[in-house]
């Protein structure tokens, strides 16, 4: 039986053709958004008798394989009695004078489309037209050739060979890689109470291609419910890949962990996990020039034998793993890990990825996302991941510099800054005189249009300026920085403002995201379907709101925890922890701390709202031990802020279960050390949280609060309660992971007995004990 591979011209000849050192060479970020019009504006010149956007396919048997290929042809012309393939491509660069100059991909793609319809007329030869258009000026440059149908047909051929033995590469591993998922168990002995039910939940949500809302508790193993169903989906065809979404390297780590332990159960599954650039980078500078790198030069050149190198001898494609195959083949190890990223069948990656319009996988076409699921790990991080990457802004300091640095070397860039700096100097004037000084803000509900002009000047001032190799660390950060603004000022609606903020000589302006719904829906439109999973996705509610869910057409299940109240001891004590009685009760609360410690052995987290508030208990706590470390009963450990990964890892090592002295570590709710952390057993025996984790009153949370308020519902519990008591949930939830464990949670405040906050509490955190301490 002969296999038949389906793929499009472009993935085609790209694969085959593309050579040479990563592309660096400054591209115009407003050309390629720019590229669609461009081709309109040039078949709206077409006849009559002239067709455009031509749906076009072939097949091609080589060897024991059948190649299925298709795609669009920009144009279809009628010249002088026959046919003409036209291929448009836009720049913001130099047009090409001579037919040398012209770019072979690009001929490559039209000669794809000229043989399919030269086979399908009958035609002896075909004219095949390269026409070249000039973004701002609307100049074209055209170039023609006339080719046989042989000759075409010969070069389809020659290209398909070259494409084969990747192609032969992944039918092999989809044939190995569909026996292994059918023979696959579940990789427990049993399922742990709710896990069984998560899965199937999970299963049957990528068989319907819908979008699921998981609350299943810690502890119930998450990872390995929500993987395995989607894995056995791909063995059965329901599926092609399966993207595992995280915001932290942690439950990144737990992802591959949960394929590992897949994988020794005998599953074989291409997975490939994505690293930032700054991380997985080769060089001492993170600088993709070839001039500098060896790893960018060339870099085309040796990819393909690099992909099938590592597809061919490994399945779990870590780091470490892409690193090595990295140094081996003389590539970039970010920009490989990206190509292997379409090759495989499961990728671990960040968000961003997905949603974040800067840096999401813009070569994964429509039919690929139509056979592609979501698994959204800690779903409740991406509310504000999503309005981050949703919002813009920008600082006159940025535009005075940049106006300074180039006044003698680049005039229209110079002129351009300028314009915006007096924008800004403007703009804290009327702050200024408009009353607003006490807050030194301003705010609207509109774009700010004589801005958004002036920086589409100074964009188009710097990118000439760029495009002659000038490479100024700081031209390009004040271009990229602009070209944000504009790209999210075009995704701008009734969910934005724009405030302006005078912060001592500086000024901001931000257009804010005040609801990322809609535009997380745009991004995962397409997908086969959405898992978005966590703990503490609580209130359902308000997470399904403010990630783009549909109450009646989404599904949603709640897992209860397989725990019981016997293994957790909770305490809350009725203290007050708001911002304006801190100083006054900050003894009290060292004290029960202290007390915590001397009385209960063994390994403490504490977890505060802010790391002013941490440090203020820390130093009173420290007052009430004993000085001498052969007195004191137990050590402390505290967070510091932006710790290095060999920090992290010695906090958490501090952990031991056998300490021979009871441990007090100090952390802030909402970091690092509050979710996505495993210390089982003696490892963890007590957790307090102080505060009920109110994010600090701001200017934004209090935009994000009169917003849902004029939505006509509850803007304090939408800006500051559900996003507080989640913080507080995580933290909390780091103390039960297994059946075995045990613990005591003590809650310190007096709004867990009110019932705003006390209905958001888990039922396993049911009161046992409550003290009046204020």
């Amino acid at each position: 039986m002969t296999n038949t591979v389906q793929l499009s011209v472009r993935a085609l000849v790209e694969y085959a053709y593309r050579s040479g050192d990563i592309d660096t060479a400054f591209r115009s970020a407003v050309a390629l958004t720019e590229g669609t019009k461009a081709h309109q504006q040039i078949q709206r010149q077409y006849g009559e008798q002239d067709a455009k956007e031509v749906y076009v396919s072939a097949e091609m048997a080589f060897r024991d394989l059948l190649f299925v290929i298709d795609g669009r042809c920009d144009g279809l012309l009628q010249i002088d009695g026959g046919l003409t393939i036209d291929e448009i491509k836009s720049t913001s660069g130099r047009l090409p004078a001579l037919m040398e100059e012209t770019h072979f991909v690009h001929w490559a793609q039209a000669y794809c489309y000229a043989y399919m319809v030269a086979k399908e007329r009958e035609l002896a030869s075909i004219n095949v037209q390269l026409t070249y258009m000039h973004i701002d000026t609307g100049e074209c440059r055209r170039f023609v050739r006339t080719m046989t149908v042989t000759e075409l047909e010969q070069f389809l051929l020659d290209t398909v060979s070259s494409y084969y033995p990747y192609a032969a590469m992944k039918i092999l591993h989809a044939a190995k890689r569909d026996v292994s998922i059918k023979k696959l168990a579940f990789p427990f002995s049993s399922y742990r109470a709710g896990q069984r039910k998560l899965a199937a939940s999970v299963y049957q949500t990528i068989v319907d291609g819908r979008k699921l809302f998981a609350k299943a508790p810690t502890g119930i193993g998450k990872t390995m419910s929500t993987l395995f169903p989607a894995v056995k989906a791909i063995g059965e065809e329901r599926l092609e890949r399966l993207f595992y979404l995280t915001a932290r390297t942690t439950t990144r780590t737990a992802a591959e962990d949960a394929l590992k332990l897949l994988g020794d159960g005998g599953l074989h599954l291409h997975a490939v996990t994505l690293t930032a650039k700054e991380k997985v980078c080769l060089k001492d500078e993170v600088r993709c020039s070839p001039e500098y790198c060896e790893f960018a030069k060339g870099y085309y050149d040796r990819v393909n034998g690099a992909i099938l190198d590592m597809l061919g001898n490994e399945t779990s494609m870590t780091r470490e793993v892409i690193e090595r195959y990295a140094y081996k083949h003389h590539v970039c190890p970010f920009e490989f890990s990206l190509d292997a990223a379409y090759a495989a069948d499961a990728v671990i990656c960040d968000y961003n990825y997905i949603f974040d319009p800067r840096v999401n996988l813009k070569r994964l076409f429509e039919e690929q996302k139509r056979k592609t699921a979501l698994l959204v790990d800690e779903a409740h991080n991406l509310v504000d991941r999503a309005r981050e990457m949703y919002s813009a802004e920008l600082k006159k300091a940025d535009f005075l510099e940049l106006q300074r640095a180039s006044k003698t070397i680049r005039p229209l860039v110079y002129q351009s800054a300028k314009a915006v700096n007096q924008y800004f100097i403007a703009l804290r004037k009327s702050i200024e005189e408009g009353g607003k000084e006490a807050t030194g803000t301003n705010m609207e509900r509109y774009l700010p249009e004589q801005l958004i002009e002036q920086l589409e000047s100074l964009v188009q001032a710097a990118e000439e300026q760029l495009a002659q190799g000038d490479q100024d660390p700081l031209l390009l950060d004040v271009y990229f920085g602009c070209q944000h603004f504009l790209r999210i000022a075009k995704l701008y609606d009734e969910r934005y403002v724009t405030y302006a903020e005078k912060e001592r000589n500086d000024v901001r302006i931000k257009l804010f995201c005040l609801d990322p719904s809609y535009l997380l829906r745009q991004f995962a439109k397409g997908y086969k379907a959405q898992i978005l999973f966590s703990a503490t996705l609580s209130p359902l509610h308000y997470f399904m709101d403010m990630l783009g869910g549909d109450a009646e057409t989404d599904y949603s299940v709640a897992i209860p925890s397989p725990f019981s109240s016997e293994q957790l001891d909770v305490r809350i004590e009725r203290l007050s922890t708001r911002y304006q009685d801190r100083e006054r009760t900050m003894d009290r609360v060292a004290g029960l701390l202290h007390s915590m410690a001397e009385r209960r052995r063994g390994n403490n987290f504490v977890f505060f709202p802010s790391y002013a508030y941490m440090n203020g208990v820390y130093e009173r706590l420290m007052e009430l031990s004993p000085s001498s470390e052969e007195t004191t009963t137990y050590t402390t450990i505290v967070q510091k802020p932006s710790m290095s990964e060999e920090e992290r890892d010695a906090y958490l090592a501090a952990f031991a279960p056998d300490n021979k002295k009871t441990l007090v570590g100090f952390a802030v709710m909402g970091g690092i050390f509050s979710e996505g952390i495993d210390l089982v057993g003696d490892r963890l025996t007590g957790v307090a949280v102080v505060g009920v984790g109110l994010p600090q009153v701001g200017l934004e949370r209090n935009i994000i609060k009169d917003y849902f308020d004029r939505q006509g519902k509850n803007g304090f519990e939408y800006a500051y309660v559900f996003p507080g008591m989640n913080k507080v949930l995580q933290a909390g939830g780091r103390l039960i992971r297994s059946e075995s464990d045990r613990g005591m949670l003590m809650l310190i405040d007096d709004r867990y007995a009110h019932p705003q906050y006390a209905r958001l509490l888990p039922p396993e955190w049911s009161r046992q004990e409550a003290n009046k301490s204020d």
